[in-house]
């Protein structure tokens, strides 16, 4: 059985393909086009792509000439619904750390 989640956390570790991502989320693009806000050549826009896409982030599609990249999120709310238990873990661990703080104000 494939670990969907590992591919997607992997894929979110790299800050060019959480950007690309983010691009995508306003609407499908071109390789060519989400490059362009980068430092990079087309073909290392199309390494991160392959990432994504083998994530299951992303899919390419083909319209004539263009080679348009969609976003996926279907993998992203899978990940969104992993991580949520560790916030509830956290604001719980904030809220621990807020009473004892007012505990040691109340003894001064």
């Amino acid at each position: 059985m494939p670990d969907t989640l590992s591919d997607t956390l992997s894929a979110l570790a790299d800050p060019t393909r959480r950007a690309i991502l983010a691009r995508l989320a306003l609407g499908e693009a071109t390789v060519g086009e989400l490059a362009r806000p980068f430092a990079m050549s087309g073909p290392a826009v199309t390494k991160h792509l392959n990432v994504l896409e083998k994530a299951g982030l992303i899919r390419r599609g083909r319209d004539a000439q263009r080679r348009p990249c969609r976003l996926e999120a279907t993998r992203l709310r899978e990940a969104a619904e992993y991580l949520v238990g560790f916030r509830q873990f956290w604001e719980g661990s904030l809220d621990r750390l807020e009473d004892y703080l007012q505990e040691l104000q109340k003894k001064e």
